[in-house]
């Protein structure tokens, strides 16, 4: 009695077999098509951390963000913020410098931790990278100097606070780096003492500059100091009286230092060398010593000659001379 129960119930599951199996395949593809018209898909950067032991740094270039993408449906993907996904490169068993490759994993928190039904896919899987021995060194810090202070104004002297930084980062860079440069500082036009707060420039992004990366610039401004010589300038003789003359006088030189804008202009006078011979009452020959007259805003460094030898006649024997 059971055989004939079990046999009709074989024949009634097997009737018509065909459509029963075709009613089943499609119910499964538009389940399949159902799910899939609701999957969507979103995409974010993400910063990649780097989890290394104290002893080792990067030494080579490597992607700082890599490529998020939330596979599921709206409702599971969408609450997720991007601060809740995490992407990081565990590197803490490598213990010498070398070259390496590790595959990029990932830490939920947050949103990301309440949600189901929805996969993270990150781009590029795994990255190469080459670790190197960590080595930390003070280094100097040089002003980046561009222009030139106003015509007749110089940069005598700066300085630097702090003047040097500690930097960090793998042993075949920070042993090539002599000194950090600030970035620009225009001197362009400039005629009076200044500061200006500076970023120290990053020689490269797997260097680190320790404190807030700035230093203060003082610049010191003075007018430009110029030494010119002036030669063949006359000398004359003042002072003396109409009843004498003196045939030939000389020429002198002198050599002035001053602020550049008033020494390149100036040009010797009349009276820039003279003699006094207010006090000579007749003829003859007079030892007299030559006065040079220039700006106050000038310094003579030096004069030739100090004295000059006159003979001094009556003019009416030089008129007799004459004719």
């Amino acid at each position: 009695m059971n055989w004939q129960k079990g046999k009709q119930l074989l024949a009634r599951i097997t009737e018509k077999w065909p459509v029963k199996v075709l009613s089943i395949v499609a119910a499964i593809i538009l389940f399949v098509f159902h799910r899939l018209a609701n999957i969507q898909e979103r995409f974010f950067p993400v910063p990649l951390q780097l989890e290394i032991g104290n002893n080792l740094v990067p030494s080579s270039s490597y992607p700082r963000n890599i490529r998020v993408t939330l596979r599921g449906d709206a409702n599971s993907i969408y609450p997720v913020v991007e601060d809740d996904i995490e992407a990081y490169l565990d590197l803490t068993r490598y213990r010498e410098p070398g070259s390496f490759k590790a595959a990029i994993q990932i830490r939920k928190k947050g949103t990301a931790l309440e949600v189901e039904n929805f996969e993270i896919i990150v781009e590029p899987m795994e990255i190469a990278i080459d670790l190197d021995t960590k080595l930390s060194k003070y280094v100097p810090i040089a002003p980046n100097l561009e222009g030139s202070p106003e015509k007749g104004y110089e940069l005598v002297s700066y300085t630097l606070e702090p003047n040097q930084m500690v930097v960090d980062g793998p042993l075949n860079l920070i042993s090539g780096i002599a000194e950090l440069s600030t970035d620009a500082i225009d001197l362009q036009s400039r005629n009076e003492d200044f500061s200006v707060h500076l970023k120290i420039m990053n020689p490269n992004p797997l260097v680190v500059i320790r404190g807030d990366g700035m230093t203060e610039f003082r610049g010191f401004i003075r007018e430009s100091i110029m030494i010119r010589s002036f030669d063949g300038i006359p000398i004359s003789v003042t002072g003396l009286s109409g009843d004498f003359l003196t045939p030939e006088t000389g020429f002198g030189s002198l050599r002035l230092e001053g602020a550049q804008r008033f020494v390149e202009v100036f040009e010797p006078q009349e009276d820039t060398l003279s003699v006094d011979a207010s006090d000579i009452t007749g003829p003859g020959v007079y030892v007299l010593p030559v006065k040079a007259s220039v700006p106050e805003a000038f310094t003579l460094s030096r004069q030739e000659p100090l004295e000059i030898t006159l003979r001094i006649v009556e003019a009416e024997e030089q008129d007799g001379e004459d004719q």
